[in-house]
């Protein structure tokens, strides 16, 4: 079988989806090569994600991974959500076949843009590199020269 039981759980009844109005945080990525583009929501109090969501266009490792990625951050510290990494994503859903390890990327990449977001919105001076696992386009608009 290509997915574990967990993947197709998260597929098939995904968890906290849909739109968050009032949101502290949007982040927004895409996969050019994929097609695939996550959206993420946080809603935030006293540095912790009391509430998150997502909206997901793509295969169903996308979604499965989003879902959990949702699981892995609700009722957490944000410092202990930028720690999220796309292993431990793949590690909670009992793996992923080597193509679809990208959308577990982009899943971390969601949440950190996020939370990028939540940071920018109430003016939280933050260390870029926290924010961006490195391959990302996340955080690269401070990579460029200057004019």
């Amino acid at each position: 079988m290509l997915y574990s039981e967990k993947v197709m759980d998260h597929f098939k009844n995904p968890r906290n989806v849909g739109k968050m109005e009032d949101a502290d945080g949007v982040g927004e990525v895409g996969n050019a090569v994929c097609g695939d583009i996550m959206k993420m929501y946080i809603k935030v109090e006293n540095d912790i994600i009391t509430d998150v969501s997502f909206n997901t266009f793509g295969c169903g490792s996308a979604i499965a991974t989003s879902s959990m990625a949702t699981e892995l951050i609700k009722g957490k510290p944000i410092s202990e959500a930028l720690t999220l990494s796309n292993k431990a994503v793949v590690e909670a859903l009992d793996g992923l076949p080597a193509n679809k390890l990208h959308c577990s990327v982009l899943a971390e990449e969601a949440v950190k843009a996020a939370v990028k977001d939540y940071y920018d919105r109430h003016g939280i001076a933050y260390d870029p590199e926290l924010l961006c696992s490195g391959d990302c386009s996340c955080c690269h608009e401070h990579d460029a020269p200057a004019q």
